[in-house]
């Protein structure tokens, strides 16, 4: 081998002089045509790069929108815009709205999961909570920009309700029937720290209404107004503050409790793992929450014309049936989570979405209001206030234990439909705005 090396290096030696004009002029036509050489190469690299973009793009947009059963729902969102302009029968037009905003909030919740693998289960629960209460804030924000404060705070006021009480109930109910043989445990002190902050907001929507009903106000409607925007800034602030104690004061105290930890790792490695990639999450973030306020648009000019040709009230449709489409996010994942014995993400989805909008939404809410010029106040009628505090009270006696099983979760859920049908016989006593 090394003779026959030798006799190579030799005969390429002895090569070069008599072509050395040759070689010079191959390599000049090298230098001159490297470009052209180049170019195919970097023009594959674009095409290949491009082909797996739309095939990453493709394989997207089938996995939120081709492969959820639930998106059978998606064509009836331009359906009610459609009937908008060419019926205006607000009753269908509502009806629609409804049904084309569901899939929107399932998928809003899905893709805000998918987001949560990239960035960790703290900060990913509180992402699903406000996210999912996304479909709520713009609803709302479009009625008290039409002046319609009652429904704004009979739909925020729906949602709390919806989640405590029929969200947490199905979770519990379905992971109780799952895993019948075991009893099912979550973070007490989780649980003990949402119901305080519930409590908190139950006592800054108590006394406005309790000012008011009493006639106690020093100046006749503006003390409860004025009181309604001091109390909503310190209810902000105490949410921030609850949010730097949940992140960064003492996270650990958010730890996950769970008797076998190894054995839900591993099913999390092999069973969850994100289907789509963080920006094309993001992306559907985006795409999901504007499509979402067109439909609401619509859904809040429908809701007095439904009222009226449903024979309706306007507090059964704001409280029960709006929340319901609000919150298809919060119970699909917060069921899905219970059934895989993830108690403690259930709690964060339904719980702290109640708490989120409560301490935020809420006064935040007010706070836009105040700059908008609308008169937004914390007074929600005792009715609504005296149920949102045994409401709170019920869920705080279930949570105490800090375990849970079926037939809490049909209390709950029994204790929901008792809440549906006060509404449905509930005669508002105020008008939109005031």
């Amino acid at each position: 081998m090394g003779s026959n090396g030798e006799k190579l290096e030799l005969e390429f030696d002895e090569e070069i002089p008599f072509s050395s004009s040759q070689g010079t002029n191959k390599i000049d036509s090298l230098h001159f045509e490297a470009p052209y050489i180049a170019s195919p190469r970097s023009y594959l690299s674009t095409r290949v790069l491009r082909k797996m973009y739309q095939i990453s793009l493709l394989r997207s947009i089938y996995i939120v929108i081709i492969k959820a059963k639930i998106n059978v729902l998606l064509p009836f969102g331009p359906l009610a815009i459609l009937l908008h302009y060419v019926t205006g029968k607000h009753a269908w037009v509502f009806f629609f709205s409804l049904l084309g905003i569901t899939p929107l909030a399932e998928r809003l919740g899905y893709a805000t999961e998918q987001l949560a693998f990239y960035t960790g289960s703290t900060v990913g629960g509180l992402l699903n909570a406000t996210f999912g209460n996304a479909t709520e804030m713009i609803i709302s924000l479009y009625a008290l920009n039409n002046g319609m404060m009652r429904v704004v705070k009979q739909s925020l006021l729906g949602s709390i309700l919806s989640n405590m009480l029929l969200v947490l109930g199905c979770a519990f109910f379905s992971g109780g029937i799952i895993h019948h043989q075991k009893v099912q445990v979550f973070n007490k002190a989780t649980a003990i720290v949402n119901s305080g902050l519930l409590l908190m907001a139950v006592m800054g929507l108590l006394f406005p209404a309790v000012l008011h009903f009493t006639h106690t106000e020093v100046h006749f409607g503006k003390s409860q107004l004025a009181l309604s925007r001091f109390s909503s800034c310190i209810m902000l602030i105490a949410y921030a503050s609850y949010l730097f104690f949940q992140l960064k004061s003492q996270p650990n105290l958010y730890s996950s409790v769970s008797e076998d930890g190894e054995n839900n790792s591993e099913d999390c490695e092999e069973d969850e793992a994100p289907e789509i990639t963080q920006w094309e999450a993001i992306a559907w973030l985006a795409v999901l929450t504007i499509w979402i306020s067109v439909l609401s648009g619509y859904l809040v000019d429908a809701i007095e014309g439904a009222s009226d040709s449903l024979n309706m009230p306007m507090s059964f449709i704001s409280v029960i049936l709006l929340p319901i489409v609000g919150n298809a996010a919060e119970h699909a994942s917060a069921i899905m989570f219970a059934m895989k014995d993830k108690l403690d993400i259930t709690l964060g989805v339904a719980i702290g979405s109640s708490t989120q909008i409560s301490m935020f939404v809420i006064p935040f809410c007010v706070v836009v209001g105040w700059f908008m010029g609308k008169p937004m106040d914390l007074n929600f009628q005792l009715f609504e206030t005296a149920t949102l505090f045994i409401t709170v009270l019920v869920v705080a006696f279930m949570l105490q234990e800090g375990t849970s099983n079926y037939f809490k979760g049909l209390m709950l859920i029994l204790c929901y439909l008792i809440v549906a049908a006060s509404f449905f016989v509930h005669v508002d006593p105020s008008k939109d705005g005031d």
